[in-house]
This record gives C-alpha cells, structure tokens and sequence, in this order.
C-alpha cells in the first residue's frame, strides 16, 4: 500500500505518515486524503484515461483558472501570492511545496502507470499585473504586483519530462495571453492530455449553482470523499490513497 498524498517532504513523507499511520493501527481506524488538485483531476482520472491509450509519450494534468472568482483573499494573497511583489515567493510556489503537494501527485501516477522516475523537476513563470484591477470578492490588486503564475511539476524518465502536472493560474483573464486559456470562454477547467497513440484530451468544466467554477470544484471533491466512505470503512486500518481503493462511485445518488 502506498499513500502518496504525504510524500515528498523526506523523498517518502515518512515523518508524516509513520504518526498517522501508527495511529490508525492503534484505533483500529482508516484515514483517506483527497480533494480536486490534488485529488481526483491529477490522480483517478489520468489513470483511467490512460488504460484506452495503445501507446503514451507524455501524460500531462492541468488546471487552468481565474483566482478572482475564488473568494478566500487570505489564501489568494498570503499563500497564493496575487497583488504580492514578485521579488517575494509565495508558500504555494516553494520548492517543497510543490514537491509535497503535486511531487505526490506525479508519483501517484507513476505507480499506477509502472513508471519508475530518474527525478521530480519545477518550472516555474510568473508575470505582473499589467493594470491594477478591483475584484468584487477581494478589492483592489495593484498593476505591477504579481497577477499570473504558471508552474509544471515534472516526472523526469530518461531525461523527458513524462508525467507532468501544470497550473495556470490568473487573477485577471486579461494577463498572459500567450499562456492556455480554458476552453468555451470559461473561466476555469481541467484537463487530462496525453501525447501518444491516439493523442487526445479530456476538458472539464465545472458548473456549480452560483455560477462559480471554484464552488463546483469544492463540491466535486466533497462529493469523491462522502463516496469512498464504504470503501474506506472496509479497507485494514492505515493510510489509504486512491491506488488502494476500488472505483468511486455515485452508487444510490441517481
């Protein structure tokens, strides 16, 4: 059993996982850790789409997004790091943190792929606000301070980079134009693309019922987590990841 949500601190995570799982042993209990990005986006479902590929050179998770319809402005300004200087680098873009958070992801997908990986590499763009904006959920954003940032966590095989997970992330749709945008002029999406034999993509959109792409994508994670609660129940006491798991599903919603 492997639980890749708590790698990446040590290369394995055990200083995280070792409490929590002598823990579970102790109380006889199960604990299952999961969300959208991370959670299901980044893990499930690249390993669902891969199994109708014949043959995959690179496969690549992606959110694209507008923060301005997030309204959580301690977390868009402090950790995220919008309307924040670009000589300051925000917690959500330290090294270890992108090795914790989507380093694990990678790995998840490597184990469900059979992949083994020579390295985990970080890209990462940033660009300032070209004009300042006020948002209605979070005020005023000044021009010059950070507005964009892009970033790739990267599986590394022979030297290319094989399994990725990308973030491009806005807090106005109107900064890097030369960077992925949603498709449909939305404002936010997922999207599953692999490089091989067929190439394809998979693009989702979320709908939520105000209207806010951030609150569907809250819900979809609610939603994974409220399911697997029979199959974390059944599972031996322990730290359960999604490759541990049976197939999630809405059983009994219809």
């Amino acid at each position: 059993m492997k639980f890749n949500n708590l790698r990446g601190i040590s290369g394995d995570g055990s200083e995280v996982r070792e409490p929590i799982e002598g823990a579970c042993t102790t109380g006889g209990s199960s604990i299952f850790v999961s969300g959208i990005d991370p959670g299901w986006a980044l893990d499930v479902l690249p390993i669902l789409l891969s199994g109708v590929s014949a043959d995959i050179a690179q496969i690549r998770a992606q959110e694209i997004f507008n923060y301005a319809l997030y309204d959580q402005p301690d977390a868009v300004r402090n950790l995220i790091g919008f309307g924040r200087p670009l000589d300051e680098t925000p917690p959500m873009l330290f090294p270890a943190s992108l090795d914790l958070i989507w380093g694990a992801m990678v790995r998840t997908l490597a184990d469900g792929l059979g992949v083994t990986l020579d390295e985990i590499r970080h890209v990462v763009e940033r660009r300032p606000l070209e004009r300042t904006i006020d948002t209605p959920e979070m005020g005023v954003f000044e021009k010059g301070m950070q507005g964009a940032f892009r970033f790739e966590v990267q599986g590394v095989v022979a030297g290319k980079a094989k399994i990725v997970c990308e973030h491009i992330t806005r807090i106005d749709d109107e900064i890097a134009p030369d960077w992925p945008r949603p498709p449909a002029g939305q404002r936010g999406s997922y999207a599953v693309i692999i490089e091989g034999d067929p190439r394809f993509e998979v693009a989702i959109m979320l709908h939520g019922g105000s209207g806010s792409p951030a609150d569907a994508g809250n819900a979809t994670a609610v939603g994974r987590i409220v399911n697997a609660i029979p199959a974390v129940c059944a599972a031996p006491p322990g730290v359960v990841g999604p490759l541990d798991l049976p197939l999630i599903t809405g059983r009994g919603l219809l």
